[in-house]
């Protein structure tokens, strides 16, 4: 049997989750796709795939084989299509990272619009704040808010995501007056990342002149979902990304905090490892992204410019 047909059909047989599926797609009857992975077990001298009659699942062999193999194969499919030998639509899975506050609806719709015009791509997200290493872990592509991406990696800007100090009407109540210079800030408690430093904490205030941020922890976290509901629970206030708190601000169930001064600013960076024989889903799946986000930001900037205007 040949080679590249058998790892073709392994790695379909994973994504589609039967050999069922992953013979339809391929044109294939499923006794044949199951003589492939056989033949390709065999020649490894290792089981890829435990089997039962209503389930598939990679043994540790083959969860090693698929990762290196899948990337394999997009190597190869990237180079075909750079020399126009291949009109294949993208396909395959992609394996993402991104920063935990990227669970909101309007991030799902995205997805959700990029799946429509891509049907064949699986977009696997994994949601975590520390940084991945991209090739030993396996991923694809990594989304990363940052002010320096790293220069060992090809970093794609996608968008601004302002971030607001917010805190609840009822905790800022208990508190006295709003504040109204970052001073003012250190007696209020705030949840922070664990993974940031205090000590070097700046604003931007009124005729760009900066302003040393000092922050009392109540709470320190590595989760910015959990930062959100501890500040929705009135234990302090926090920095929280405009993604995940529009509609408590728009509500009234927070209330934003000194407006006039701004945080440095952060882009979210699409981070890959290199330009050379990008695959289809991946270049694709960062155009979506950048139209689609860079899309939204344009539009927040209008809607802020208006309101700075009518104010």
């Amino acid at each position: 049997m040949d080679r590249m047909t058998s790892l073709r059909v392994f790695r379909e047989v994973v994504e589609a989750g039967s050999f069922v599926a992953a013979a339809e797609r391929l044109g294939l009857s499923a006794p044949m796709a199951s003589k492939h992975v056989a033949q390709l077990e065999k020649s490894l001298g290792a089981r890829l795939l435990h089997r039962s009659s209503r389930h598939l699942s990679l043994t540790e062999a083959g969860t090693a084989w698929y990762e290196q193999s899948r990337r394999a194969l997009d190597l190869l499919d990237a180079a075909e299509a750079a020399i126009g030998q291949t009109s294949d639509a993208p396909r395959g899975q992609l394996k993402v990272s991104a920063p935990v506050w990227c669970a909101t609806p309007r991030f799902a719709r995205v997805l959700a619009d990029y799946r429509a015009a891509y049907p064949e791509v699986l977009v696997d997200m994994h949601l975590e704040n520390r940084k991945v290493d991209l090739a030993a872990d396996g991923y694809d592509l990594a989304l990363r808010a940052t002010q320096e991406p790293s220069p060992a990696l090809i970093a794609r800007p996608l968008c601004r995501v302002p971030f607001h100090l917010a805190g609840t009407p009822a905790y800022l109540k208990r508190h006295g007056a709003l504040p109204a210079v970052p001073a003012d800030l250190a007696k209020l408690g705030a949840i922070v990342p664990s993974y940031v430093n205090l000590d070097n904490l700046a604003l931007k205030g009124p005729g760009g002149r900066m302003f040393p941020l000092r922050l009392t922890p109540a709470m320190r976290s590595d989760d910015t979902t959990l930062t959100l509901h501890a500040v929705r629970a009135d234990m302090g206030i926090a920095y929280l990304p405009v993604w995940l708190i529009d509609d408590d601000l728009a509500q009234g169930r927070l209330v934003r905090l000194l407006p006039t001064f701004e945080a440095t600013p952060v882009t979210l960076f699409a981070v890959y490892t290199s330009r050379q024989y990008m695959s289809p889903k991946l270049r694709t799946f960062i155009d979506f992204l950048s139209e689609r986000l860079g899309g939204m930001e344009t539009k927040a900037a209008r809607a802020d410019d208006t309101k700075t205007r009518r104010s």
